[in-house]
């Protein structure tokens, strides 16, 4: 009998590779040909999937993005809404391998938005996202009356948007300047005390 082969499993297996050469060779060596010897597979079965570097990088960071969205959306959340915006900011900043992994390759994908339409377009669509669910939670703590008289959600939530930035870039290119990591949690939850302090 034929062999199998799941597709979209071979499709993420190859994106894994994408970010494995990213983190160690940047994005100029995440070519096709690269891709495939790191992925174990011949260029004719790797262009099965993807025509051109454009196609695959694309893929990758649509993958990364739904992944993370994803692991968001299984949080235990308390309905707590301050507690459960200092969750999700925490489990946004690189505090451990799989985040520290995610975070590098997002930066590195950051870095090809300008020159690329497509790369910048998902990078827009994630950028909006994360907006756009950090509004809904500061909404939803003025509509229970928890946030302080004339909050304006819209900037507050471009506030703590860029405070997740900030913090996903120090802890990712600047890390040897902070504390150890078990540190670093402290660090977040004293941040998004401080973003309470500003809605509440």
């Amino acid at each position: 009998m034929p062999k199998i082969v799941d597709h979209e499993k071979r499709k993420q297996h190859i994106a894994e590779a994408v970010w494995r050469l990213v983190r160690r060779e940047g994005i100029d060596g995440a070519s096709v040909r690269r891709v495939a010897e790191e992925a174990g597979l011949t260029l004719g079965a790797l262009r099965h999937y993807f025509d051109a570097q454009h196609d695959l990088l694309a893929y990758a960071m649509r993958l990364l993005i739904e992944r993370v969205g994803a692991r968001i959306e299984r949080l235990p959340l308390s309905g707590e809404l301050r507690a459960d915006i200092e969750t999700i900011v925490a489990q946004l900043v690189p505090l451990d391998e799989e985040r520290l992994a995610e975070a590098e390759v997002w930066l590195a994908f950051a870095g090809k938005a300008v020159p690329d339409p497509a790369i910048r377009a998902l990078s827009e669509e994630a950028h909006k996202a994360l907006y756009e669910g950090f509004k809904r939670m500061i909404v939803a703590l003025c509509e229970r009356g928890l946030a302080r008289p004339g909050l304006d959600p819209e900037l507050e939530a471009r506030l703590l948007h860029a405070l997740v930035d900030g913090l996903v870039v120090h802890h990712t290119i600047y890390a040897e300047h902070l504390a150890p990591r078990r540190a670093d949690a402290d660090r977040i939850r004293a941040s998004g005390r401080a973003v309470q302090g500003r809605i509440a």
